[in-house]
Parts: C-alpha cells; structure tokens; sequence
C-alpha cells in the first residue's frame, strides 16, 4: 500500500506539472499567434488598396498548430455550424481542446476505480460532455424559436394586410419580435437588401434555423412570390396551425415528464445506496471493489445505468 500510495503521489505531481507546462506553452504560443496577426494587420494597412485581401478564412484556433490540425477533419465543420445554432461565441479549437482535456482527467480518476475499458468508455462519455452542452443549448433556442414564431407570423400578416410590402413588414416585425427571431430575421433581412435576394436569404435562414415552422414559412412565401394570392391571410392560417401543434407537442411534453423523472430516479438510486453504504458500511463494498471482478462489476453496472438511461429518454421522447 505504502508503494502504490507513492506511485499515486508522484502521478499526481507529473499530471499538475504536464498541465501547468502545458498552459504555460499554449499562453506563449497565442502571444506569438497574436503578435503575428498583428504585424501582418499593420502590413496589410501600410500595403497598396490592390494587394489587401478583400475576404479572410475564418480560424478554427488561435493557435497555428490546432487550427492546421482541426482543418483536416470534415465533422469540425458540423460543430461549427452547432455552435452558431446555438448562438454560443466559442472557437472551435477551444471546443476541442476542452473535450480532450475532460476525456484526460476524467480517464486518469477512473483509472483507480474501474478497469481499462471502463476508464476509457467513461473518458469518452465524459469528453463529450461539452458537446452535448451545445446540443442542449442548440434545442433550448430552437424551442423559443417555435414557441414565438406563430405571434410573429401574425404580426407580419397585420403589416402586410395594412398594404406594406413583405420586406418592409419582415424589418418592421424585426424590430420588436423576442429574441431569438429578431436576430434572424434581421440577418435575413440584411442578407437580401445588401443583393443577395429574398430567395437565398431565406434558404440562408432555413439553414441557420432547421425547424419545421421556418420551412413552412419560407414554403408559402416561395408559393406566394410563383403564383400570388394574399399572403396575409396565408400567414395566419399557418400562425394557427403552428399553434395547434405547439400546444399539443406541449401535451405530449407533460406526458412524457413522468418517465423522464422515473428513468432519472431509477438512474441516481443505485449510486446513492452505494453512497449510503459507502459511508455506514464499507467494509460490505470494499469486498466488491477488492474482489478480482470486482472492478468489472462496477464498470459494468455503469454503463448499464448510462445506457438504461439513453434508452428511457429514447422512449419518452415523442416525436410529432
């Protein structure tokens, strides 16, 4: 014991030590980064009109190395599009470089506790964590989205009623419609005055807001603008339609709690009444933990917590 508390000692001391070179390292290569960027800025400023580039690549990192390296996979360009869903002001090397360093440390801890795969399996999760933080904040901002957008489409069908026409009544509702459609109805509304037109601002805006209520709008201004008609009156039958189904995916939402909390509580039980035991009897666990499968057994009644609870929410989760 006396060995392996050492050995646990001197690993504990190299990991802080790797990490604080590490940051230390990063800090002085973005300072470099920096310092180049912006000596090529004062170039570029003391440079001829004709020689300054017009458009600059967006970096996926502020470091050289990170960013050349995160360049050559296809699915950084997927994260890149999560993160502006989800309207979060991250870069995607400081995505990345925060999952490998949740998968590291949460690999090291669980070392000691569960086997190799085990610890693996859980670094992975772990190292994904960040990511499923998107996915959440991404779906949090569509469902605002959806639950305002029918008010908005009423308001545009007033404007275009009173005789404006829909760009005009897009940047007038623009102006006082709820976060998170005033931003994108206002990138819209930019995209087509500044040439790009009505049609491509509106695919644009499908494809920053993948939601079936965008799609249905855009559907019947394309209709509109082929074959005409009133649009007002089209926009208000869409608005009540959309509230119909609002309120019933509401319905299904409230039904569906009562098997979120009972998978939740199914889920945290078994690892508090190992908490519990832990604490008024743990000579009971350490039998487990100390036994050859002892490990084994823990690792695997984890993982089937974990996947027993993705299988819940996969029932629960009613799509309509």
């Amino acid at each position: 014991m006396l060995i392996l508390s050492i050995l646990a000692f001197f690993a504990a001391i190299f990991l802080l030590a790797a990490i604080t070179v590490a940051v230390a390292w990063m800090g002085f290569v973005k300072q470099t980064a920096e310092a180049e960027e912006a000596a090529q800025h004062d170039a570029a400023l003391e440079s001829p009109p004709g020689d300054s580039p017009l458009f600059r690549n967006e970096r996926l990192s502020s470091f050289n190395f990170w960013d050349n390296l995160l360049a050559r996979y296809d699915f950084i360009e997927i994260l890149k599009v999560r993160m502006a869903q989800a309207e979060l002001e991250w870069s995607v090397g400081r995505v990345t470089a925060l999952m490998l360093f949740c998968g590291t440390v949460a690999g090291l801890l669980l070392l000691k506790i569960v086997p190799v795969w085990g610890a693996f399996a859980g670094a992975v999760g772990v190292a994904f964590m960040p990511y499923g933080y998107i996915l959440r904040a991404r779906e949090k901002r569509f469902r605002a989205f959806r639950e305002a957008f029918p008010d908005v489409l009423d308001s545009m069908a007033r404007a275009l009623r009173a005789g404006y026409p829909l760009p005009t009544a897009v940047d007038m509702v623009a102006s006082d419609a709820p976060e998170p459609i005033s931003t994108e109805l206002k990138k819209a509304s930019a995209e087509a005055n500044l040439g790009m037109g009505w049609s491509r601002a509106l695919e644009n805006l499908a494809r920053r807001v993948p939601v079936l209520e965008v799609n249905v709008f855009i559907s019947a201004v394309v209709l509109h603008s082929r074959t005409g008609g009133r649009l007002g009156e089209v926009l208000t039958g869409v608005a009540e339609n959309m509230r119909e189904a609002i309120s019933l995916q509401g319905e299904v939402r409230a039904l569906a709690a009562h098997g979120k909390l009972t998978g939740a509580i199914l889920t945290v039980l078994p690892l508090v009444i190992a908490g519990m035991m832990m604490i008024f009897s743990p000579g009971y666990m350490l039998t487990l933990y100390n036994h050859p499968w002892g490990k084994t057994l823990i690792a695997s009644a984890l993982g089937c917590l974990v996947l027993a609870q993705f299988v819940i929410r996969k029932i629960v989760d009613i799509k309509i």
